[in-house]
């Protein structure tokens, strides 16, 4: 466990609970690319496959906490796009 991915994983952790409140009490997706979610969302997945084969640790946590806010963002994204074409 390195105390820099842990670093890394609570500052980019903390930022998903602000955008997920921003998109829920707006229902806009201004500033925001599917795109870009889903790439974050690939590069969270990664991270829990190395550590699940090479480096089990409690980091893995902060890893599926992360994946899973970004996958809430992700359907929070459709949703609101759907209302908007509507």
């Amino acid at each position: 466990m390195s105390i820099f991915e842990v670093v890394m994983l609570l500052c980019f952790g903390a930022a998903w609970p602000f955008s997920i409140r921003k998109s829920l009490i707006t229902g806009q997706n201004a500033g925001k690319s599917l795109r870009f979610l889903i790439i974050v969302f690939i590069g969270y997945v990664a991270g829990i496959i190395h550590k699940l084969l090479y480096s089990r640790d409690i980091v893995t946590v902060f890893y599926f906490l992360n994946a899973s806010m970004v996958l809430i963002d992700i359907f929070i994204f459709m949703r609101n796009a759907r209302r908007i074409s509507v």
